[in-house]
């Protein structure tokens, strides 16, 4: 039996090493709700659920559309 992945958070340079795409055009999948919301931890620290980047990634395989 496999045992379940640990919750996770990444941080954008660590996102951006999964989806090979610019900061800006990252930030503006997240604001047009294309790429998965950021989860904010305070003012200059921003992070995603590791869970939500790999659900991304698999849809994308399937030819399914991110949905916030």
């Amino acid at each position: 039996m496999e045992e379940p992945k640990p919750k996770r958070l990444l941080r954008l340079p660590q996102v951006l090493e999964r989806i090979p795409v610019s900061k800006s055009t990252w930030w503006a999948g997240v604001n047009s709700g294309r790429f998965p919301e950021a989860i904010r931890m305070g003012k200059r620290c921003t992070m995603w659920r590791e869970a939500d980047i790999d659900a991304w990634i698999e849809g994308l395989e399937n030819g399914e559309k991110w949905n916030r």
